[in-house]
């Protein structure tokens, strides 16, 4: 069950994600709290999905990254997720880290297009990607 309690938990963090976003980028920059609110359910989101690659990279008995953001890579080439999703996950992944650790300068412009365009489509058709396999562990 452990893949399909992962799978929930980023659906919810999306569904509340949607709930908060702001309409444009003006009203994003200009909410600090919004603003800094999207920002970590970005960061959690990237986090479920990096722990959901691990759950299904475990289940299925492959070998194991020596780095976070190859678990993107290895779906790709076990096939279970294409090779364009798996470059923009792994591009994503380095947005958390600037998010989590603010690394220079954070361009809040683009946070709020990687969040509103890019994230929900994109964890969508990995969420969409996965239950189409079949766990060992559901």
């Amino acid at each position: 069950m452990r893949i399909e309690d992962k799978i929930d938990e980023i659906d919810k963090l999306l569904d509340e994600l949607i709930e908060i976003m702001p309409n444009d980028f003006n009203e994003y920059n200009s909410d600090f709290k919004t603003k800094a609110a999207c920002e970590r359910y970005f960061e959690k989101i990237i986090e479920a999905a990096i722990d959901l690659a691990f759950l299904v990279i475990k289940d299925r008995r492959l070998q194991l990254p020596e780095e976070d953001k190859r678990v993107f890579d290895i779906l790709s080439r076990e096939k279970l997720i294409s090779e364009d999703l798996a470059i923009k996950l792994k591009e994503a992944k380095g947005m958390r880290n600037i998010i989590a650790h603010k690394y220079g300068k954070i361009d809040d412009e683009l946070v709020f297009n990687a969040i509103t365009d890019e994230l929900i489509d994109d964890m969508t058709e990995f969420i969409t990607a996965l239950r189409r396999i079949k766990p060992k562990d559901l």
